[in-house]
């Protein structure tokens, strides 16, 4: 991480872009080492798509190790939020320490093998989260959906945040996924429009690859309607550091399947997620 500079000029938008990196910052065991990814860069990326407030989401490669994120945050007092990793036996003064600097979710990993699975966590901290206004993060496959459904469906459970198109790529038949997309709508979560090429088939990096996906989010944004928010994965960890996506590409998608006014739509509504 970079020593703090001054912010650029602040757009209204709100955007999910990721992670920041710091080259040398101790990985979790498992994980490979992140690369260097200051916040100035992406803060500079997601200018030019109107976005002046960003949502820092931890990597899974840091654990619950929040250095590198909360650094990230007091950079830009108010102006950033932030996501975080957490097990079980968090301390109520950590979660209030994160709160104070910005954090607004806890995230769970299902997807990649050393993520946090423990799949009682989230039914155990949904209480204390909620009581402090977060949201539960979730990067599952659709094949969790109905889990995730059944967690969401108790009382006083937070706010459901489905990452990644809720892994719903162009093969996911009708059925159970679709049915638990459609009850996590009615009770009130979000959806990410992010992550394209991890949904492709194969991944791909190259935006006219993507264009398999316009159906299912024309049908994801009726169901969740205001409830969408843009991320942009950056920096893309999948890929190596002179073969990213264009940063611009991540809205192509979006503007093509529902339109230039959904789009500028998405990037305001963010605020109604994120906002302190």
């Amino acid at each position: 991480m970079s020593a703090a500079a001054a912010a650029p000029p602040q757009a209204p938008g709100w955007g999910r872009p990721g992670l920041v990196s710091a080259g040398g910052a101790p990985a979790a065991p498992g994980h490979y080492q992140a690369a260097h990814r200051p916040l100035e860069d992406i803060e500079a990326l997601a200018a030019t798509q109107g976005l002046g407030h960003l949502v820092l989401v931890q990597p899974s490669v840091y654990g619950n190790d929040h250095r590198v994120m909360l650094q990230a945050l007091r950079q830009r007092p108010g102006r950033h939020a932030g996501v975080a990793v957490v097990d079980a036996g968090v301390s109520d003064a950590t979660l209030d320490d994160l709160h104070a600097a910005g954090v607004r979710g806890a995230r769970f990993n299902l997807v990649s093998p050393v993520g946090n699975r423990d799949s009682e966590a989230p039914a155990l901290l949904a209480p204390r989260l909620a009581a402090r206004g977060w949201h539960i993060q979730w990067y599952a496959r659709a094949t969790d959906l109905p889990r995730i459904a059944a967690l969401h469906a108790m009382d006083d459970a937070p706010v459901a945040v489905l990452d990644h198109l809720a892994g719903l790529h162009p093969g996911v038949p009708p059925g159970p996924a679709w049915q638990a997309l459609a009850r996590l709508a009615a009770q009130g979560a979000w959806i990410k429009l992010s992550g394209w090429y991890r949904l492709g088939e194969p991944p791909s990096a190259n935006s006219a690859d993507w264009t398999g996906l316009d159906a299912t989010l024309a049908r994801v944004a009726a169901l969740f309607g205001q409830r969408c928010v843009f991320g942009s994965d950056w920096p893309h960890t999948a890929y190596a550091p002179d073969a990213l996506p264009d940063y611009a590409s991540m809205a192509e998608p979006i503007v093509r399947a529902l339109g230039a006014q959904a789009w500028a739509d998405i990037r305001l509504g963010g605020a109604r997620l994120y906002a302190p």
